[in-house]
Formats: C-alpha cells, sequence, structure tokens
C-alpha cells in the first residue's frame, strides 16, 4: 500500500511541477475562472468545443501540488470527450475524491485521474482537487464567471 501511495505522490508532484496544457488560449471559446479562497487557489480553464467534441483544453493559474496536479490530469483526460462525457466525469471524480456513495464511477475506470483519490482522506483538500472542475463546468456553461469553491 505504501508503494502504491508513493507512486501517487510522484505523480501528483510531477503534474505539479511540469503542468500539462498550461497555457493561456487565445482561441478559447469559453474560459471561466476559479478561486479557492481557503487556500488561495486560483485557476482559469480555457476551452475549445468544435462539432460537439473537447478540441483542446488548457488553464492558467496558481495554487497548491493537488489542486494544480487536478487541473493538468483533467486537461488530459477531456480532449476528445463530449461536453457531456467531461460532465459525467467531473461526477465520478467528485466522487472519488469525496466518497459519497453514489458510486457513479463504479465499474468504471478513471485512469490517470484515479491518483487523486486519496485525498479524501483530508477533506479540507477536496475543494483543492475539484476546483479546476468547478471551474471547467462553468466554462461549458458558457458562464465567464469567477466559481468560489465557499
Amino acid at each position: 500500500m505504501n508503494e502504491l501511495r508513493d507512486l501517487y505522490q510522484e505523480v501528483i508532484l510531477d503534474h505539479r511541477k511540469k503542468p500539462r496544457n498550461f497555457r493561456p488560449m487565445e482561441d478559447a471559446d469559453s474560459q471561466a475562472e476559479g478561486h479557492n479562497p481557503l487556500c488561495g487557489d486560483q485557476i482559469t480553464i480555457f476551452l475549445k468545443v468544435r462539432n460537439g467534441v473537447i478540441e483542446d483544453v488548457s488553464f492558467q493559474g496558481d495554487g497548491c501540488a493537488i489542486s494544480m496536479a487536478s487541473a493538468s490530469l483533467m486537461t488530459e483526460v477531456l480532449k476528445g470527450k463530449t461536453p457531456q462525457e467531461a460532465e459525467d466525469l467531473f461526477g465520478k471524480f467528485h466522487d472519488l475524491v469525496t466518497d459519497n456513495g453514489t458510486h457513479r464511477g463504479e465499474g468504471a475506470s478513471l485512469g490517470k485521474l484515479e491518483v487523486l483519490a486519496g485525498v479524501k482522506e483530508f477533506p479540507m483538500r477536496v475543494k483543492c482537487a475539484t476546483l479546476a472542475w468547478h471551474t471547467l463546468h462553468a466554462a461549458l456553461e458558457h458562464k465567464n464567471q469567477v466559481v468560489t469553491t465557499e
């Protein structure tokens, strides 16, 4: 179990140090800003949807290792998905990190996103892990607003 936890920590730290898709997107269809006032995480999600599919997604911001790693991992898994598939993934991911008992993700692998499962052991960090996802939701709905985790 410790080896698995060490691997998860390595993946999170790698995504924090070298975030994927960390860039502004000049030709984004929509974007939204998110803020976690409890720890100061700030993020902007940029989204480009073409022909009903997420063609590109990127982010910029600053925050703790968990929020930055979550955003980085999220951008990797969303490309090529439909907006509805993205919303479904958010629900499954939220269940994974909160362990709220609805089990939308039961039987379905979340792939790389599963490295953040340990966040549920630290309830104060759940908002860090889900900030990018809440901000993505606002971008999908073309709500160019600041999303807070309060």
